[in-house]
């Protein structure tokens, strides 16, 4: 019997502006010093997985988050644009206090799933519909292979719920994805399933996806 095909959805590390809860979306924001520390420590944890492949989100946090693993590995980094984070639009560099005192939505109700993201962002269900036609792509070129995604907190979040079938509020009922954090899915009878979900290498940093 042929191993299945799987997929490790591998958060970026920490940024500057995840430990200050800022919303980063499609910025181009770096790993800090926290972020490349975690990425190194994750990666011989991931590599233990034996991936044949790594696609990353094109943006320098998972792009030096995956090159971590290469390192090890040996094998290239391929990216993929709809691996991205959601588009959070004019809320970009704002924190989550800023947009709450103004009234905006709280990115954590799993009620608002269909609400953009200011009034140039995206939905989450947007999100979901977009890595998830990346994920079924990806897993469809590499059949019986495991693929390390290198992607984003509400992007893997919603991903996975959307490749396996899930509503955004039982894959928030699961937890956030925190950073270096690795998710893994599996086909199984038929149909994508979470095998794990959140696994970390090292202690729990700030609570936030985005």
């Amino acid at each position: 019997m042929s191993a299945p095909t799987r997929l490790v959805l591998w958060r970026h590390g920490q940024t500057d502006w995840n430990l200050a809860s800022r919303f980063q979306g499609q910025t181009d924001v770096p790993l800090n010093f926290t972020g490349i520390n975690q990425a190194r420590e994750a990666a011989p944890k991931v590599a233990a997985l034996h991936p044949d492949a790594i696609v990353s989100s094109p943006l320098q946090r998972t792009t030096t988050t995956a090159d971590a693993l290469a390192e090890l590995t040996g094998l290239a980094v391929a990216t993929d644009e709809r691996l991205m984070e959601i588009d959070v639009g004019s809320w970009a560099g704002r924190t989550f206090a800023d947009i709450a005192a103004e009234g905006g939505i709280d990115p954590r109700d799993s009620s608002l799933v269909d609400r953009r993201y200011s009034p140039t962002g995206e939905t989450r269900t947007e999100v979901g519909r977009r890595v998830g036609a990346a994920l079924r792509e990806i897993a469809s070129a590499h059949p019986g292979q495991t693929v390390v995604i290198v992607s984003h907190g509400v992007s893997i979040r919603m991903g996975a719920a959307a490749l396996c079938g899930l509503s955004y509020a039982q894959a928030h009922e699961r937890g956030s994805i925190k950073n270096c954090s690795w998710t893994i899915l599996e086909p199984r009878q038929g149909r994508w399933r979470i095998v794990a979900w959140n696994l970390s290498a090292f202690e729990d940093g700030p609570d936030t996806d985005y």
